[in-house]
């Protein structure tokens, strides 16, 4: 899979901007703040209809102006096609070969993304709802299902927190019988979810692990496992799932209804990452955080590859500087003529790879962005 042109139109900083790419490494080169980020955001937009960076939809559009569209032609094994977002002020559009989708679970996954940029570090040192959300756009490319799971499951879980908060200034029979459906409601999807997790969290392990083993030179095994707010594991069956979270809400009730808030479920739980028995989020080095990282966003690609038969569009934003040259270099290694890569950077000094002596390299100032010849 890989883009063969792609149409800015009144995007952050750029007014209108038309570029043909190689299926091969295109490098952005440009000092900060000039609009090589925005390039690389515009095309993870694409991909997922939302920004990596802000939730705010109108800071994407270009200042003072009513729209901003994103438009691509894109090639996989199967065939050419197009796709299109169009955001304004009253909300946004995805098309799929010109052809409106009504719905985002329908659209996503048509073109797979791998992002990796210097916050993606914070996937093994932050906070678990970054891991969620990782694990759920993962998710999400590969499984339209997922996606429609995850939005039934948010829009009951909204419902039953509201009801929460209500039932902590008032209470009676109705309130709690009411409770009771959501909770069950809430149980049905949280074990779809979960059961999900864990197959894709033992096939992200496969690749993993593997990889980050060999960037340790064999000294490291990195393991994966999920951390739920109830008795579940992986290879239980659905029904079995729901029963233990059954239980689980029945031991955290009072305490909602004391908080106002859901205590329990997928949106509460995390990864554990652990290299060599030990847990890397508090206890690995600074490299081997990077090591980790590093082998779950090369883990993605090859999984996406796998499920879909097609590699995704992997960006590299701004992080190769962050890499030692071992790292670099197996990074650089692993994508050589199989994955079409955009790279950002301020400058290419330094780095010795035969992968960047054959790419496209293309200069970006005040939102201008040309190819050198």
């Amino acid at each position: 899979m890989h883009i063969e042109s792609l149409y800015l139109k009144q995007y952050r900083n750029y007014e209108e901007l038309t570029l043909q790419f190689e299926n091969k490494i295109n490098v952005i080169i440009g000092e900060n703040a000039q609009g090589k980020t925005n390039l690389m955001e515009a095309i993870y937009v694409l991909a997922f209809t939302k920004s990596h960076r802000t939730p705010r939809e109108k800071e994407l559009i270009n200042w003072d102006e009513d729209f901003a569209r994103i438009h691509a032609q894109l090639s996989k094994s199967s065939g050419p096609f197009s796709l299109e977002v169009i955001l304004s002020k009253k909300g946004k559009k995805v098309k799929y070969n010109e052809l409106e989708q009504r719905k985002l679970s329908e659209y996503i996954g048509a073109c797979n993304v791998v992002m990796f940029a210097p916050e993606d570090l914070n996937l093994v040192k932050g906070a678990p709802q970054v891991r969620r959300r990782f694990i759920d756009m993962e998710i999400g490319q590969i499984s339209s299902v997922y996606l429609h799971d995850l939005a039934v499951y948010h829009r009951i879980l909204k419902q039953r927190n509201q009801l929460l908060k209500d039932m902590f200034s008032k209470s009676g029979t109705q309130a709690d019988m009411m409770l009771e459906v959501l909770t069950e409601q809430l149980i049905k999807a949280a074990a779809k979810l979960v059961e999900r997790r864990f197959h894709f969290l033992n096939m992200l392990e496969k690749w993993a692990k593997t990889i980050h083993k060999e960037i340790s030179r064999g000294k490291e095994e990195l393991i994966l496992s999920y951390v739920p707010t109830a008795e579940v594991s992986e290879g239980m069956e659905l029904s079995m799932i729901e029963e233990e979270y059954k239980q689980a809400f029945g031991k955290v009730r009072d305490n909602e209804k004391r908080r106002g808030v859901t205590l329990v479920g997928p949106h509460r739980e995390d990864i554990k990452l652990t290299v060599n028995d030990r847990n890397v989020q508090t206890y690995g080095s600074q490299g081997q955080q990077r090591t980790t990282a590093l082998s779950l966003k090369l883990a993605e690609i090859e999984l996406i590859r796998e499920n879909i038969g097609e590699y995704p569009i992997l960006l590299l934003d701004d992080v190769l500087s962050e890499l030692d040259d071992h790292r670099q270099s197996h990074l650089l290694n692993t994508i050589q003529g199989k994955v079409q890569t955009f790279v950002t950077t301020t400058s290419v000094e330094g780095i010795e790879h035969e992968t960047l002596k054959q790419a496209s390299m293309f200069y970006v100032e005040d939102g201008r962005l040309q190819q050198k010849k």
